[in-house]
């Protein structure tokens, strides 16, 4: 899990992006870095470790400019090294990704990548991406993105620039979220919504297999296929503090004392006190599609692993049928015995 942010508007942009990125720190802290453009092309300040390392080689180096996107990792191909820090670039080094995700089919693209001439720089998958789209480009990075994108077997959510196309960033998603923050005369770009809330909060969230366009004149929606796409904004009104650290001295220490809170909060437009009943309407399986279910798969990581542990046992006691449970990145790789 990763943090991904841009931003293009009339603010200075490296203040936004670090506070924006400050947000998501809890999202991925072994490395992070900006992009931004300006005069120069594209200016890149990246750094290993927690957030304010890259603070300090910022201001050991400080850039401007008026649109970039920025990174907080947590490492999946790579070490967590500065060389390993997003954003990472194409050959020119003037088209810059940042990404959530994990590339499947990164060594075979990387191997053919090789083959025509392009040189690799890092040990991560996203790296691919930035070459990829180097291939493709004719003058369209929304094209580019769609004949890329194309190519690519895995997850992600993506930021995109590139210094050839000024005053423009393209984010693209399949899997991960990817939000897009609408303000006035300035759009941003994130990994969750708690990241933009002190700027904007009416916004708008990308399906998967759809790419968003930010300009400063103002945001436009696609689907992978070059589609028009028309969404209405919406409008968060809950409070962004409950997304902060508040006086706790880390997330995990305030999840922990939130639990009750969180639980009451997840079940009270579910179940009435009155007639005991559980509303679940979008649970689309007839009581004869359940009274067949011979045995439950839960698919999980991190967490939602621990949380499934707990749940097999919930259900067998309960429903007397047999559960597993099974971790993702292994799952998606064996052959499991389930029935259709």
């Amino acid at each position: 899990m990763c943090g991904i942010v841009g931003y293009i508007g009339q603010k200075e942009v490296v203040p936004v992006l670090v506070n924006t990125l400050r947000k998501l720190e809890y999202r991925g802290y072994d490395s992070a870095g900006i992009a931004v453009v300006n005069g120069d092309g594209v200016s890149v300040r990246r750094s290993a470790g927690k957030l304010s390392n890259l603070e300090s080689a910022i201001a050991a180096e400080p850039i401007e400019g008026y649109y970039g996107i920025g990174h907080t990792r947590w490492a999946t191909h790579g070490r967590p090294t500065e060389e390993n820090a997003h954003p990472h670039r194409d050959c020119t080094g003037q088209l810059v990704v940042v990404h959530n995700g994990i590339i499947e089919n990164y060594l075979e693209l990387k191997g053919q990548l090789q083959q025509e001439g392009h040189k690799f720089v890092t040990e991560t998958d996203t790296e691919i991406i930035a070459h990829l789209l180097e291939k493709h480009y004719n003058g369209s990075l929304e094209s580019a993105v769609k004949k890329a994108f194309s190519e690519i077997r895995g997850i992600y959510a993506c930021g995109i620039l590139s210094s050839r196309e000024p005053n423009k960033i393209v984010g693209v998603r399949s899997g991960p979220p990817l939000v897009v923050g609408l303000g006035q005369q300035e759009y941003f770009l994130a990994s969750d919504t708690p990241a933009i809330l002190s700027h904007t909060r009416d916004v708008l969230f990308l399906d998967n297999q759809e790419m968003v366009v930010m300009t400063k004149e103002g945001v436009q929606l696609f689907n992978l296929q070059g589609e028009p796409v028309t969404r209405a904004a919406q409008n968060i009104t809950w409070d962004a503090n409950l997304a902060e650290k508040g006086d706790y001295p880390h997330y995990m220490l305030k999840e922990i004392f939130e639990q009750p809170w969180a639980i009451r909060e997840t079940i009270v437009d579910r179940f009435s006190l009155n007639s005991g009943r559980v509303y679940l309407e979008e649970f689309e399986i007839t009581e004869e599609q359940l009274a067949k279910v011979e045995k439950i798969n839960f698919v999980a990581a991190g967490t939602s692993w621990h949380a499934a542990l707990v749940g097999k046992f919930l259900l067998e006691e309960l429903s007397r049928v047999p559960v597993e449970v099974d971790i993702s990145s292994e799952f998606r790789y064996r052959n499991p015995v389930v029935k259709p």
